[in-house]
């Protein structure tokens, strides 16, 4: 099966689980010891054992702008702007960072089972669990935890610049692990999947230009 073709299924069939990968922004901009992040996006990419698991899914699927599908040497994935948002990236302790954003954009999703479009995600990354909120139809759906993400296995890259000063920020490939949350969800959606709580689902990278507290 051509990467296109696996990605447009893995994305549909992905796409309640995508549309979870979103705490809320308020939680992060309570704190005024944090940072705010600006002009970011995040990259989200399935991992052949998912892809896999979800061919089996007949969908169509649509990203719904600004979002976009993506492709390259390394395959397939979709792409969300992050327009605003804050934290503590904790760029000495990156298992500690916390940060919080509005996703922009989403995915609409067409299969036999019915059409659904998924937008207003906010997203949520404490304590390695992302978690977050979405709509889906205009229907607001609450907030769920996701995936574990601990950003230490990822690969760190920032700009060199003077302390306190605004900075690019950007950390590539870390790994998603499912929570029992989201095992519980798709098996309601989908049924039994085959993947457990260890599988590397997918891996995201993420990129912000992080202005510290005061900057």
């Amino acid at each position: 099966m051509s990467t296109t073709r696996r990605m447009v299924l893995g994305t549909a069939a992905a796409a309640p689980l995508l549309s979870q990968f979103a705490g809320t922004t308020s939680a992060a901009a309570a704190d005024d010891k944090w940072g705010t992040m600006s002009d970011g996006w995040i990259e989200v990419r399935w991992t052949p054992r998912a892809g896999e698991q979800l061919d089996r899914f007949e969908a169509v699927v649509e990203a719904v702008a600004p979002a976009r599908l993506v492709s390259d040497a390394h395959g397939s994935a979709v792409r969300f702007p992050v327009p605003s948002g804050s934290g503590d990236p904790s760029l000495a302790d990156l298992q500690k960072a916390t940060i919080g954003g509005s996703v922009a954009g989403g995915i609409a999703v067409r299969t036999r089972q019915g059409s659904f479009r998924v937008e207003g995600m906010e997203s949520l990354l404490r304590d390695g669990v992302a978690s977050g909120t979405w709509v889906v139809n205009g229907i607001d759906m609450g907030h769920r935890s996701v995936f574990r993400c601990d950003p230490a296995e990822g690969r760190l890259s920032t700009e060199d610049v003077p302390p306190g000063r605004p900075m690019r920020v950007r950390i590539q490939e870390v790994p998603m692990r499912p929570t029992a949350e989201l095992l519980e969800g798709f098996a309601a959606t989908f049924g039994r999947p085959a993947f457990t709580a260890d599988t590397v689902v997918a891996h995201f990278t993420a990129e912000a230009l992080y202005t510290p507290p005061g900057g």
